[in-house]
């Protein structure tokens, strides 16, 4: 039991109950002044329920907590906002404390508010959202460009990888990036599906950017880094087309950059002439033997022909320079040499009458034929080599399809 002090300098008065004299009798054996109750005269009143010798705080409210946190984080600043609010009026009505914390948190909170509305108006957030998903992929290294060089580790562009070094094109590098595209779709297709589109589409996109096949080496490949499942859950679409070398261990030094970007105009002019071409020999029916598909290649020696006819217009149309002109003017007349012959194969009769026409038509774009105008216009003039061929134009060829 412990009995409070009386009001002193540092306890003022009132802070404690006064103490009543006249309900305790005198003690008759008590001697002194204070000889007053059962202590020495002075009297006591024990604690009692709703009294406490120390001042109890009031509580701290929740929602000015809550608003604060909020606030703080930038995680739903609409809500921590109206929170706060809602703190303060608490507050004054119940006495509690936290007025502070609920100011503080309706501030960051309107202040987070209207950076979310500033972002969505401007595409901020969007781009943040991006660039989260680049992150957690760990896209930021293997976001390459067209143009790009870089190294692979361990040197090897097959298998899963994620990350690669990027570097100068004019030092030894593993790969250079000659095109990207994004594939469509919710789900993972599948790693048969994504293989087969990163194909079809990498190896048709590689002529816009090494117009010149023949300046591309033949033991040079086209590539692809493609997205895995775990990285299509990630929002990853990205295919990369790279350009690496077949032969293990042998880097590539140099650009392979061949375009209007490098070119000048009358390159560009021959080479996108070349490419129709291409484009229709590329065509070409997959029955081995004409035989086995008459009907369909009759229409692909149709489609030669048109093409043909095609690349000569654009020749005869451009303004070569002086040295350019005869050398071009020869290839023109074979040009339309060879058309005549594939004409004849496209309504043959029988498949013997097709390979005939074929076989002239096919020794007319010999690329041994456009190797005069190529140097006259300053391209490269050694052909490429492939197996099994049997002559081709200036595009080259393998008896199936040609590349410039």
């Amino acid at each position: 039991m412990s009995i409070p002090p009386p009001p002193g300098p540092h306890q003022p008065e009132g802070q404690y109950p006064s103490y009543p004299q006249e309900p305790y009798a005198r003690d008759p054996y008590a001697q002194g002044p204070y000889a007053q109750g059962p202590y020495g005269g002075l009297p006591y009143q024990p604690w009692s329920q709703g009294y406490s010798p120390f001042n109890q705080p009031a509580p701290v409210n929740g929602l000015a907590i809550a608003a604060l946190v909020l606030g703080i984080l930038c995680f739903l600043p609409g809500v921590g906002l109206v929170l706060g609010i809602v703190a303060l009026v608490q507050i004054r009505k119940r006495g509690e404390r936290g007025k502070g914390l609920a100011i503080g948190g309706s501030v960051l909170s309107g202040i987070g508010l209207a950076l979310w509305v500033l972002a969505l108006a401007t595409g901020g957030a969007f781009d943040f959202w991006e660039g989260f998903k680049e992150g957690a992929r760990g896209g930021a290294s293997l976001s390459l460009a067209k143009g790009e060089c870089f190294n692979a580790p361990g040197g090897s562009l097959s298998g899963e990888t994620e990350d690669v070094d990027k570097v100068s094109c004019d030092r030894e590098h593993d790969g250079e990036v000659f095109a990207s595209f994004k594939l469509k779709g919710r789900s993972y297709p599948g790693d048969g599906p994504v293989t087969k589109a990163a194909d079809e589409r990498c190896y048709g996109l590689q002529d816009s950017y090494a117009m010149d096949g023949w300046a591309v080496p033949s033991d040079v490949d086209v590539y692809y880094l493609t997205p895995t499942r775990d990285s299509w859950s990630l929002g990853d679409r990205e295919v990369t087309c790279v350009f690496g070398n077949t032969t293990e261990g042998k880097h590539l030094t140099g650009s392979l950059r061949n375009d209007e970007t490098v070119l000048d105009p009358d390159q560009v002019a021959y080479l996108k002439a070349a490419h129709v071409l291409n484009a229709a020999m590329e065509s070409a029916p997959e029955a081995e033997y004409v035989e086995d598909d008459l009907p369909g290649q009759r229409a692909w020696a149709g489609r030669v022909e048109v093409a043909l006819a095609a690349q000569a217009g654009m020749l005869r149309g451009h303004q070569w320079p002086a040295g350019a002109k005869k050398p071009v003017a020869t290839l023109v007349v074979e040009l339309d040499k060879s058309r005549a012959e594939w004409a004849k194969a496209a309504v043959a009769d029988d498949a013997d009458s097709f390979y005939a026409h074929y076989d002239k038509g096919f020794k007319l774009l010999d690329r041994n034929r456009t190797v005069t105008a190529r140097k006259a216009l300053g391209l490269a003039t050694t052909p490429p080599s492939y197996e099994d061929d049997s002559g081709g134009s200036d595009s080259g060829g393998d008896g199936t399809g040609m590349e410039v």
